[in-house]
Order: C-alpha cells, then structure tokens, then sequence
C-alpha cells in the first residue's frame, strides 16, 4: 500500500467489506470546534451514537501524513489533546501529507474523502457558507467557505443544522441555488440557524423521514445527473435552541467587536463562536452539542434505510 493511499480503520474497514452502513464525522470539531476536556468525550459520545442507531462511525483524520477513515480512540485521542494539529480542507490533504502532519479534516475535507471511501452519508455540525459583509475600510473581500463548492463536485449527504448563524444566511442559500447543491429541511421547509431553530428563510422541499432521505439518495444515483451534495437540514428542536434574543444580542456584540477590532478572513469564525461561548457561559456549547449528537443520529438512521 502506498503511504499516501487513504487507510481504513478496523471497523470500517469490516462494516466496507460486510456491506454495513457507515457514517462519516469530521475531526475539525474535535481538534478545533470544542474546548478541551469536552472534546474528546463528545467525540467518543457522537461515535456511540451512531453506532447506537444501527450504523458505523467513520471519523476521518490524518495522522503523522497518514489519511485515515475511522480513527481509532487512541487516535482520536491524540488530535483531541496535541498541539498544533493542522486543519485540513481539500486543498490541504496532499501537502499535509507530504509533510507528515497530524491534521483534523473540515467538512469540505471530510465530505471529499468520505465520497471517495464510497461512504454516502455524513453528519456534522454547520455548515460553512458566505461571510457576512467586511468591515468598511478593511480591505476584505468576497469571503466564501471552501465547503460550498466542494459539496458542487461532491456526492454525499450532509446532515447539519444550516449553516453557522454568524453567517450570511441568504446568500449562502442563494450560493449553493447557483452551484446546483441540493437543499431539504428534515420535517420542516424552513432553513434552520444552527443554534436557533428557524434562520428566517424558506426551503422549496423539505423530508419527513430516513426512508425518504435514503429514496432521495437512491433517485440521485440512479438520474446520474448531479455530482453535488444533498444538504440535510436538521433543526433543533425549539425547546433545545439557543434562546433567539439572546443569539440576537449576542450575535450583534459579536460583530461590532470584529468590526472595532478590524478582526478580517478566517479569524473572524473563531472569534464570534468564542465570543458566543464566553457571553452565553457556555450556554451555546450545550446547543452546539446537542446540534451533533442529534444530527449524527439521524445521519445513522438515514444510512441504515440507504443500506436496506
């Protein structure tokens, strides 16, 4: 096997060889999305869970240049604690791997390889999108996350609760219209504003069960026409969302803290998630996991109904 050749975990590499349903996770979430210690237990908590509803977790990552699809814990444990793990989009992966690198793939990263492992189904978070409008005077221009044109060129389904609320919402629907990815919200025609519940804008379809989603998949295979993504919309539940006055007040601090502070490109994600972690104390990182471990769920189920 070459070095550079995608390697596969022990249990994934039985559930490909049995037929058996495998869902796909991302690692950015562990090495990036969540503080420590928390991050390595919700890790462990989102394989169970998929396991728990009749499928395989397929949590990629790249260890010492080694791309690997099902991380076992002793690996999963070492992005989760060490230091300077790079993180990997597409554009990354090979020179990550040439250079040796532990890395944490991004669902632009995660959805690329899982397609290529023949893995139909993936479960993260949010997705990333279009950036709000810079700064006046910041020289910053046109911000758009990788995610969105790879999920163009990818065939997956990506179960997530929309896309980050400190995003520009509309226009990243209107991006994914324009690059042909298709969108349905899971019992609902409203997109959902990850830790809110309703985001303010409409979808055109929306799916009622995992035997639909899996029948949507198995229409887009058979047509043979898109190579892109079926984006799943999961909303949480209004009961479990971030309350929306808060996410109103505190989304608004946030971005006129990152306009005073002129805080411009990949910066600014991590400064207004950090910034709704400390203002909500810690308020938003429950919503944030109870977003995954709900959608990794109901990416197993739909897995399980595409396997049947």
């Amino acid at each position: 096997m070459d070095q550079f050749e995608i390697r596969y975990g022990a249990e994934v590499a039985a559930a490909r060889r049995d037929g058996r349903p495998v869902v796909a996770l991302e690692s950015t979430i562990v090495a990036h999305g969540l503080p420590r210690p928390d991050n390595l237990r919700v890790a462990r908590e989102i394989e169970q869970v998929v396991r728990d509803n009749g499928a395989v977790p397929a949590t990629v990552g790249m260890i010492g240049g080694e791309l690997i699809v099902g991380l076992d814990d002793a690996q999963l444990t070492r992005l989760a604690t060490a230091d300077g793990v790079a993180k990997l989009s597409v554009r990354d992966l090979a020179l990550a791997a040439a250079a040796g690198v532990d890395g944490a793939t991004t669902v632009a990263g995660t959805s690329a390889v899982a397609a290529a492992a023949g893995i139909g189904v993936f479960a993260t978070g949010g997705l990333g999108g279009v950036h709000r409008p810079a700064p006046a005077g910041t020289g910053q221009t046109f911000d758009e996350s990788a995610d969105l044109v790879t999920l163009a060129g990818t065939p997956i389904a990506v179960v997530c609760a929309g896309v980050k609320s400190i995003l520009d919402v509309g226009a990243t629907l209107e991006r994914l219209e324009t690059l042909g990815v298709a969108v349905a919200g899971y019992r609902t025609k409203r997109f959902p504003g990850f830790y809110i519940t309703d985001s303010g804008f409409d979808l055109d379809w929306s799916l009622n069960s995992p035997a639909e989603a899996a029948a949507a998949l198995r229409a887009q295979r058979a047509q043979g026409l898109s190579r892109g993504a079926l984006v799943i919309a999961n909303p949480l539940p209004a009961d479990e969302q971030l309350d929306p006055a808060l996410h109103d007040r505190l989304l608004a601090e946030g971005l006129s803290m990152v306009e005073r502070e002129r805080i411009t490109g990949k910066q600014v994600t991590p400064f207004l998630l950090a910034h709704f972690h400390r203002a909500s104390h810690g308020r938003s990182l429950e919503v944030n996991i109870r977003i995954i471990l709900r959608n990794a769920a109901l990416a197993a189920q739909i897995a399980v109904a595409s396997a049947a």
